[in-house]
């Protein structure tokens, strides 16, 4: 038997929060992200921004352009991270089989919940209906046989809609979509595929194996020709019992330039903040594996004072602990970066100042996240360092 999962997207969540929160906002182009006058982007739109062409990864300056007369908020990291605590918990009343994906979107296997709560349809309804009176907040969804057609569903009718897509209709829904209606689909893919003459997920459907893999290698030639398909995972399963999110990176040849090992552990330590966030997760515990030629391996690992979930932190963490080891200089097979000790601050009071600058940084990370998801994983990258250190080709001389 087919499985039923359900997708929920609430709707323009950040700028719906601060509209429900302020009634003045109502009907108001809402943009939540950077300020107008800095270099930041919109993380995200209120749909009557949305009209103006305004979109989340929009640089600020565009937008504030597209809409001059525009509500600019900065966003509010906390308080979106307690509404999203609200909506899981009553996703859970609807079934325990629901996983949040984000803060904003959830998973649901509701395969059996007909006994319970009736048709797919009405289950549907029972929870949007739940998070618009409890919460005063809308939420899109959509239903079909496993996550990548829940999720594309959802999308379809925006906002405060409802698509269901049952197994045999699952081709005929694809096929006239835009191939960037796929997750995971960004900037870059689509632009070879239009190269391709690959506009439609149809197309990409009637495409032969053997060319996508030609154009994108293996592993992204056979994701793309299942998701075409309609293919992926029905598993929706809590994420409660992970202890700790990990990455790691092997060397085709032992790699031994500090530098080469460097950029590695920046990449896999944005990675982890990034895999953070979007569980609405935060650890104390990091710790650096090396594995030298011969499959010798070695662990480190360091205990921050207060629990984190930015890229910069872990990367400090992780760098140090290399610098600090007794391997450096030697080939490295293999290097990774976990972070664990989830749920569990310390007893260190932040100071006046510390708490609205640990804001900004998160509400810069989300930013950023958004961008990825919305044009590929390397639409922005991180600077080349984390330190406070001017770039003296750059410093003017004194006269």
């Amino acid at each position: 038997m087919p499985r039923v999962i359900m997708h929920i997207d609430m709707d323009a969540f950040f700028a719906a929060v601060e509209q429900r929160d302020d009634p003045s906002l109502m009907g108001k182009p809402v943009i939540i992200g950077a300020l107008p006058g800095s270099r930041g982007v919109v993380s995200t739109a209120s749909y009557e921004a949305r009209k103006f062409g305004v979109h989340s990864a929009m640089p600020i300056a565009q937008a504030h352009k597209r809409c001059p007369h525009g509500v600019f908020l900065p966003p509010v990291g906390r308080k979106y991270s307690q509404v999203s605590k609200q909506i899981k918990s009553i996703l859970e009343g609807v079934t325990p089989r629901m996983q949040m994906a984000s803060v904003d979107e959830a998973y649901l296997d509701i395969t059996d919940c007909e006994k319970l709560h009736g048709t797919p349809r009405q289950t549907a309804l029972l929870a949007k209906g739940r998070i618009r009176d409890e919460l005063k907040l809308s939420c899109s969804v959509g239903i079909g046989p496993n996550r990548l057609i829940a999720k594309i569903a959802s999308d379809i009718e925006k906002p405060d809609g409802l698509t269901i897509v049952t197994p045999e209709d699952v081709a005929d829904f694809l096929a006239p979509l835009e191939v960037g209606r796929i997750p995971g689909i960004g900037k870059v893919t689509n632009r070879t595929l239009a190269k391709l003459g690959i506009k439609s997920i149809g197309q990409l459907a009637a495409t032969p194996l053997e060319k996508l893999v030609r154009h994108f290698g293996k592993n992204g030639g056979e994701s793309l020709n299942r998701k075409s398909h309609g293919i992926s995972s029905d598993i929706v399963e809590k994420r409660e019992g992970r202890k700790s999110i990990s990455k790691e990176r092997t060397f085709g040849v032992d790699e031994k330039n500090p530098e080469k090992l460097r950029h590695v552990l920046l990449k896999l330590s944005g990675d982890i903040g990034r895999q953070l966030r979007k569980e609405g997760r935060s650890g104390r515990c990091v710790n650096l594996k090396i594995r030298l030629d011969g499959f010798e391996t070695h662990t480190c690992a360091k205990t921050l004072e207060e629990s984190t979930d930015a890229d910069d932190v872990i990367f400090k963490s992780a760098w140090n602990l290399y610098q600090q080891s007794a391997y450096t200089g030697r080939p490295v097979r293999l290097i990774g970066v976990r972070l664990s000790d989830f749920g569990r601050e310390s007893g260190t009071q932040l100071g006046l100042f510390d708490i609205p600058k640990k804001e900004k940084t998160r509400s810069i990370y989300l930013a950023m996240d958004a961008i990825r998801d919305k044009f590929g994983a390397d639409a922005i990258k991180p600077a080349d360092a984390y330190d406070d250190q001017v770039d003296k080709k750059a410093t003017p001389k004194k006269k």
